[in-house]
């Protein structure tokens, strides 16, 4: 923070946990700011009057006054720059940033900078578990999902770090000037918040925000998404599910019958050892095998990371075995890229077909890449959420179709309809928020209601 912003108001619009992180920050410093929500009862209101009894808050509304006053607007990633109070403050020469605008400007060790339509928490659990493993001082947090995730500006107050892990949003890379990481990522493109974004092209370019400055750049050989649009770093890595290019490449390969990671021409694990399950987590574990390789992490590690991390909560998680049919949450399958990847994870162990959980907040998407797998693999689809209509539409005769008022109701048709060497699998893409508080309460929910099957 320059010595000239040291003393001019700066306005916090939004007051979930990043609004919170960011008055912390703020605070600590020294420097005057004001919060501000459109909500009357946003999630950290609680807190934030516990922790600033005197500080200013305005809720219901977006001031325009107060946000041409402000020296500059601090947003909240849940709000859209397009917002018409925001945009017209940026028309009038207000500059906006962002928590990770402001900790890119304070961080003092190396940051890993991971973002993608799917496996962003994944890869950067892995990375952070393998450095641990080595005794690294790690800081994990930004997007992550999970109750006793951090938002970044509040790891800066965490204690001394050796090395920060970030998963970032499309939403939070969208105030990010210059993140200046030591090596970043787009593990993969798909489409997902169209409802925010005019088009891809849109969505992409505020991915892209999070190379600007890296020293490193890791690249996805089977997703061209993930080319930075412009070069600059200093080295460049990359993986995919083909033979590895060079040293600086990771891939597969087949040695006495079975398949191995590899680093170039170097044979690292077999990929049977790998804790977690399908083909899409090959290729996640080799995205944080290249990147913890990148910040020094050493390979034994790694391995050992690799070999014993079973996965995150509600994604592809096998939760029972019912009368030989296999439960599996993928809650946070909140896009069609996501789903599609479970129900092709499933089917690989799955003896018989796959009744399908789905629906929800469809945020605009295009379900249609959804049809060939639905035809191949899916003999019947229980349809839960607002956006119902909109994918029976869509599906037609393609698989048989059941409509479910809750997901209680959803987990009985779905039971009902598996035989012996089905599965029955929640991937809904689409978001939460219609029916439950997150993805998280979505799968919690879907847990409880496949436990209470008798």
């Amino acid at each position: 923070m320059t010595q000239a912003m040291d003393n001019k108001l700066a306005v916090i619009v939004g007051l979930g946990k990043t609004g919170l992180s960011c008055a912390r920050y703020f605070h600590a410093h020294g420097r005057p700011f004001k919060v501000m929500d459109s909500r009357f009862s946003p999630p950290a209101l609680a807190e934030f009057e516990t922790e600033f009894p005197r500080e200013v808050i305005e809720l219901g509304g977006f001031s325009q006054q107060s946000l041409l006053q402000a020296s500059e607007i601090v947003l909240s990633p849940g709000i859209s720059l397009q917002t018409p109070e925001i945009a017209f403050a940026i028309s009038q020469g207000v500059p906006v940033t962002g928590d990770i605008d402001i900790f890119s400007r304070e961080v003092k060790a190396p940051v890993i900078a991971v973002t993608g339509s799917n496996g962003k928490s994944t890869v950067v659990t892995l990375v952070a578990e393998m450095a641990r493993q080595v005794g690294i001082r790690v800081a994990v947090g930004g997007n992550l999902d999970g109750r006793a995730s951090m938002p970044a500006l509040d790891l800066l107050h965490s204690g001394e770090r050796d090395l920060y892990v970030l998963e970032l949003s499309s939403f939070q890379l969208e105030t990010t000037g210059q993140l200046n990481a030591e090596i970043a990522v787009i593990l993969n493109l798909s489409e997902d918040h169209l409802d925010r974004y005019a088009s891809m092209q849109d969505y992409a370019a505020a991915k892209q925000r999070i190379f600007r400055g890296a020293r490193q750049v890791l690249v996805n050989r089977d997703d061209p998404a993930s080319e930075p649009w412009h070069a600059g770093a200093e080295k460049r890595w990359s993986y995919g599910l083909s033979a590895a290019p060079d040293n600086h490449g990771y891939g597969l390969s087949v040695k006495d019958g079975e398949g191995w990671l590899m680093r170039g021409a170097s044979y690292l694990m077999p990929v049977r050892d790998i804790a977690l399950v399908g083909r899409h987590n090959v290729g996640n574990a080799m995205a944080a095998l290249a990147l913890g390789h990148a910040v020094g992490i050493p390979d034994a590690a790694m391995m050992t990371t690799l070999r014993e991390f079973p996965g995150l909560p509600h994604r592809c998680q096998l939760l029972r075995s019912l009368r030989g049919v296999d439960y599996y949450n993928d809650s946070k399958g909140t896009n069609v890229g996501a789903t599609l990847v479970a129900i092709e994870s499933v089917a690989e162990r799955c003896r018989g077909e796959i009744v399908l959980i789905a629906g929800g907040i469809g945020k605009d998407a295009d379900f249609s890449p959804l049809l060939p797998a639905l035809e191949r693999y899916v003999k019947r689809v229980v349809l839960i959420g607002r956006d119902a209509d909109k994918l029976a539409r869509l599906i037609g005769n393609r698989a048989d179709l059941m409509r479910a008022s809750s997901m209680d109701e959803a987990v009985l048709e779905a039971a009902s309809s598996a035989a012996d060497g089905d599965a029955v699998l929640l991937s809904p893409a689409c978001a939460s928020f219609d029916m439950f508080k997150d993805f998280a309460h979505r799968g919690r929910v879907f847990t409880a209601a496949v436990e209470a099957l008798s």
